[in-house]
């Protein structure tokens, strides 16, 4: 495809992985002054008695590989074990004002925190504050609140299950359900959608069952880039020639090729694998048409494991009379896909014994997100592929343990056997009111309810959708609370008063009372290990995520609480005792068990074919057709989705390049189809904006200054970076079923610049 030259984005012709995944490791390294101390760090990822990886929650095999990172990976421990250091000199010297027109990179690129701050509004800085007096503040405010619902505890998929399980005791001692956290915004249809269906709200595969399967099936992902380790899993399924089908928007250069830098025949030779052996570019929001296509087509066929559908399914006879309802033009026309190729897929599927289907935010962030994974379900379920060796369903999270703190309590709707172990095991009644998602805290902020926000880790207010309406929410919060290792915008939002409390990270040893501590996360398919630091801290003033939540409950509960806080601090074996009293059939044995290397596995029903649902069997559920058309009969709007470059994990921004789609030194791109461009008279390369094509507001909802670049993509697609682009996303633009915005569908026009 021809396109004028534009600074910044050429070409980029090279595998993912292979040599450029080890330049940009180096890179990395040096550019966070880390190179031998980092090198080290590295080499104890992801093993025995090491540390696990703060990146994304893929598996390791047994946490035994000698080798066993990945070049976001490295990017991750790099930017944590980082010899930069933001210290109270350095933050106190401008005022929040001035720190707010840096950008989010050079934010967090100042370096670790070294000492907790607090907000003087009168010089508009952050200035040091000792951490008694920190603690001391929380509690107070904490206690001057007229009703519990009026504190908001959000949690960062990133802390500990140990961090985690303290931190929602602390919330619903203080008597609130309200844990907005990062699988608000991600991963949450997967925790509606699959419980009601297959009646629990994980995945059912284990990495083992990849090595069995005769297909994959890749839907809305990017692994390259968004969990790389993955690569050397779907290299191995595609070396020994099992089909791996990929439906995405975009050609990501992971899904076409791969060069494993772990392969020496593979790096000498400059070779690569092919990884898809179909790639089928689906347009943004038609992953719903296209699996009905593949079902109708199945079910055509009489391709149906008829004894699994009737021995633990209901719901076939409805789920068929929609199948049969669909016309093929209307799923083209949805889908951006031809009958052909569906068949085509579908038959692939239909010859295949054992499949596993992966999904990511590509299906989960839609205004019919929860419904769309339920789709993805029941695609499996007419073959029989839940509960057999090498097939299942498996959902990508995202942090290396957001699935860990929904099993031990971060969550705003938690069920009453989870609620009723708290109440046996604490002796107190926790509060059983639905709490709020992150789009309803948001809402209280603005109508004034929220006095006391308090996050554990993560950036809040830069993840979140409506940036304009989310940044002066925060401005009217009582009392701000950060626990994190770096500053990053969301601080620079302070309510009346703010607290910044700088934390250990993952890489570092934590040395409490009883010793040194290890702690515990839960990677994608529910392996739980443990993971141990091994550097110094970046500042003697550090406290660990654990001894701040329990400093915080000190304070605010008394020294005589039925709780023993510095008893949980100094041995975290104590707070694993009372997570395996509260779900005595999840945890039995934690201690034991996480002594031995590679962890344990938690019970997962589904894998056994045990569907804890109210019929006890497995849902086929039909697609509740609303006829809602996102361009509202407008062919001159673009259905925009928001991507992750390859220097950035979440809303943190390492660099600037986006290697693999041939994207440096810059992120304010719009990835266009040529032809929509041309129908438009725009060229590659013209400085554009994009508007939200019906804001219902005053015009605000726009970013600007963008320049177009022509991409293969559907028709009526775009593609553009997040945070970038989350001002196009209006609160009220969410999956209803679950909360989590709709930053893959978002309808706009472009306009001149």
């Amino acid at each position: 495809m021809s396109e004028r030259k534009i600074p910044g984005v050429h070409r980029y012709d090279q595998p993912a992985g292979g040599w450029g995944a080890l330049k940009a490791v180096g890179e990395a390294l040096a550019g966070q002054h880390t190179v031998l101390e980092g090198g080290r760090t590295l080499m104890r990822a992801n093993k025995p008695e090491g540390f696990d990886c703060p990146g994304c929650a893929w598996p390791d095999p047994k946490h035994t590989s000698s080798f066993e990172f990945c070049e976001n990976g490295a990017k991750a421990v790099a930017w944590e074990a980082t010899s930069k250091r933001a210290t109270p000199e350095l933050i106190s010297a401008h005022t929040l004002a001035e720190l707010r027109t840096w950008s989010d990179h050079v934010i967090e690129d100042a370096g670790r925190l070294t000492h907790p701050l607090a907000y003087d509004a009168a010089s508009d800085r952050y200035l040091p504050i000792a951490w008694d007096a920190a603690f001391e503040r929380i509690a107070a405010a904490l206690k001057a609140l007229d009703h519990p619902d009026q504190a908001e505890f959000y949690a960062s998929g990133r802390a500990s299950n140990e961090a985690a399980f303290l931190y929602q005791l602390l919330g619903r001692r203080v008597g609130t359900n309200n844990f907005p956290d990062c699988s608000n915004m991600c991963h949450e249809p997967t925790s509606v959608g699959l419980p009601e269906q297959i009646g629990l709200g994980k995945g059912s595969v284990s990495l083992e069952d990849f090595d069995h399967a005769d297909l994959i099936l890749s839907f809305g992902h990017n692994p390259g880039t968004n969990h790389p380790r993955m690569m050397a899993t779907l290299r191995d399924v595609a070396r020994r020639g099992a089909p791996i089908l990929v439906f995405n928007p975009l050609k990501e250069r992971a899904l076409e090729r791969f060069a494993s830098p772990q392969s020496p025949v593979q790096m000498a030779t400059l070779s690569s694998t092919p990884i898809a052996s179909a790639y089928y570019q689906v347009a943004v929001g038609g992953d719903v048409a296209l699996v009905q296509g593949m079902m109708k087509a199945i079910v055509a066929w009489d391709a149906l494991d008829h004894a699994f559908i009737a021995e633990h399914t209901t719901g076939f006879d409805a789920l068929k009379a929609q199948l049969d309802g669909l016309d093929w033009a209307s799923i083209e026309a949805r889908s951006g896909l031809t009958r052909a190729g569906i068949e085509g897929a579908a038959r692939t599927y239909a010859g295949a014994n054992a499949v596993i289907l992966c999904y990511g935010m590509g299906l989960t962030q839609h205004l019919n997100a929860t419904f769309a994974v339920q789709q993805l379900v029941n695609l499996l379920l007419l073959r029989g592929n839940i509960g057999r060796p090498g097939a299942g369903i498996c959902p990508l999270r995202g942090h290396s343990n957001v699935q860990g703190n929904r099993t031990v309590g971060i969550w705003e709707k938690p069920g009453a056997a989870f609620l009723d172990g708290m109440d046996r095991t604490f002796g107190f009644a926790s509060p059983r009111a639905h709490g709020h998602t992150v789009v309803e805290t948001i809402a209280a902020m603005e109508r004034g309810e929220v006095r006391v926000f308090m996050g554990l880790g993560g950036n809040f207010a830069v993840a979140a959708p409506d940036p304009a309406r989310t940044h002066a929410a925060m401005r009217k919060v009582g009392l701000t609370v950060h626990v994190a290792t770096k500053l990053n915008r969301t601080h620079l939002l302070p309510g009346a008063e703010s607290l910044v409390l700088p934390c250990l990270g993952r890489t570092e040893i934590d040395e409490q009372a009883g010793g040194r501590q290890a702690v515990t996360v839960e990677d994608s398919m529910s392996m739980v290990h443990a993971s141990k630091g091994l550097n110094p801290p970046a500042s003697p003033d550090l406290k660990s995520e654990v001894a701040i939540v329990c400093e915080i409950g000190k304070a605010l509960f008394g020294a005589t609480d039925p709780v023993d806080w510095d008893a949980l601090s100094a041995d975290y074996d104590r707070i694993r005792d009372l997570i395996e009293a509260v779900l005595p059939d999840t945890f039995a044995g934690y201690n034991d068990r996480i002594r031995v290397p590679g962890g344990f596995r938690l019970p997962l029903p589904t894998a056994e074919r045990v569907w804890n649902t109210a019929s006890g069997k497995a849902g086929l559920l039909p697609h509740p057709e609303d006829g809602h058309d996102l361009r509202r009969g407008d062919p001159d709007v673009l259905i925009l989705t928001t991507l992750r470059s390859h220097d950035q994990y979440n809303t943190t921004v390492y660099g600037l390049d986006d290697r693999y789609r041939g994207v440096f030194g810059r992120r304010d791109v719009v990835f266009v189809h040529p032809d929509d461009l041309a129908a438009r008279g725009v060229a590659s390369g013209d400085r554009i904006d994009l508007v939200a094509a019906f804001d219902d507001g005053d015009g605000a909802r726009a970013v600007r200054g963008f320049t177009a670049v022509a991409r293969d993509i559907p028709r009526g697609c775009v593609a553009a970076y997040y945070p970038e682009t989350n001002g196009l996303v209006a609160l009220a633009d969410h999956d209803r079923r679950s909360g989590t915005p709709a930053y893959k569908s978002v309808p706009v026009r472009l306009a001149p610049s």
